[in-house]
């Protein structure tokens, strides 16, 4: 969004600037398919293709006017041979392809921005050869893909928490899922704690925690994290989220109180044993966390890897939770 919010800024007071992608990469490269970037023509930057030295070699090339009067993308590749990737301080065996767009259409951009805004998912594809870039409904399941003759990209909707309490974790957690780019909500019906929220940029769901997830319509770039510590309210929410396509769900609490809980689910509510199973609880990753901002750093870690790929079921994973009643 801070590139597309910047290229179209820069679009409406008549600069001209190159937007790239990376579009492939081999071996350990510094930024993942699909990273943008965009530079002005007089040098400005926003966003990133790699660890900074490919971007000063994009500055250079862009201010002493390479691309100017160009409208038709190019694909460009750096670190192809051992000497090249050392020059421009990738990684061993890293290489990049970028796609730049000299001339992007500032009404496909304006029209990009106004889906992602309606929580929209867009396919984005540019041909190399004719230059026509068309905007298209995406799906979950649509990836990026790369030929060298045609670029799909796959924007929004914005990841979203959903956090269940407004305690001090949640404070935490919330001011520091903002930095990693979530939409983040907050329903607590307990008016002595929702009263005292206060963290800027957040969205309070006036609602039940039940009815706060259905309402959200969770997709699989939702997470729900329950922090209240009241069975009544941490599992109206669970019973739902844990049914919904959101990639991630957890719950504070300890390991005893985890099982008595995912017994409740299992006893009392329509829940299968793969469902339940989905719940993350103890919340977070163990790395002796007890404060609360320690808790909000083991709790989006955690969130992290899975949204990667990089972690699976965690029931083993015990949080130190100072408010639980018994910790094993």
């Amino acid at each position: 969004m801070q590139v597309l919010d910047a290229a179209r800024n820069w679009a409406a007071a008549g600069r001209a600037y190159v937007l790239v992608t990376v579009a492939r990469t081999w071996g350990s490269a510094p930024r993942p398919t699909g990273a943008w970037m965009a530079v002005r023509d007089d040098g400005a930057v926003v966003g990133s293709v790699s660890g900074g030295c490919i971007e000063d070699d994009l500055v250079r090339r862009v201010t002493a006017g390479e691309f100017a009067g160009q409208t038709r993308p190019r694909a460009l590749r750096y670190g192809v041979t051992a000497d090249e990737a050392h020059r421009f301080g990738l990684p061993c065996g890293g290489t990049l392809e970028l796609l730049l767009e000299p001339a992007p259409d500032p009404a496909l951009l304006a029209d990009l921005a106004a889906r992602l805004a309606g929580g929209q998912l867009a396919q984005r594809r540019v041909a190399l050869a004719s230059g026509q870039v068309d905007l298209l409904p995406g799906s979950a399941t649509d990836s990026l893909f790369w030929d060298g003759e045609t670029l799909i990209t796959l924007h929004g909707p914005a990841w979203r928490l959903l956090i269940i309490g407004a305690g001090q974790v949640s404070h935490y957690l919330a001011s520091m899922a903002q930095a990693l780019g979530y939409r983040v909500y907050l329903c607590d019906p307990r008016s002595e704690y929702a009263d005292g929220w206060n963290v800027p940029g957040t969205i309070k769901v006036a609602a039940m925690p039940d009815d706060a997830v259905t309402e959200l319509a969770l997709d699989p770039r939702s997470a729900v994290v329950a922090l209240t510590h009241d069975p009544k309210l941490d599992d109206l929410a669970l019973l739902e989220a844990l049914k919904s396509p959101a990639f991630y769900v957890g719950a504070l609490g300890s390991r005893v109180n985890n099982g008595k809980r995912r017994e409740r689910l299992l006893q009392y509510f329509d829940l299968t044993p793969a469902e339940v199973d989905r719940l993350h609880g103890p919340v977070g990753l163990p790395i002796g966390s007890r404060t609360p901002p320690e808790i909000a750093v083991s709790i989006l870690a955690q969130m992290t890897a899975v949204k990667n790929g990089q972690a699976g079921r965690s029931t083993a994973a015990a949080v130190s939770d100072p408010y639980a009643c018994s910790v094993a």
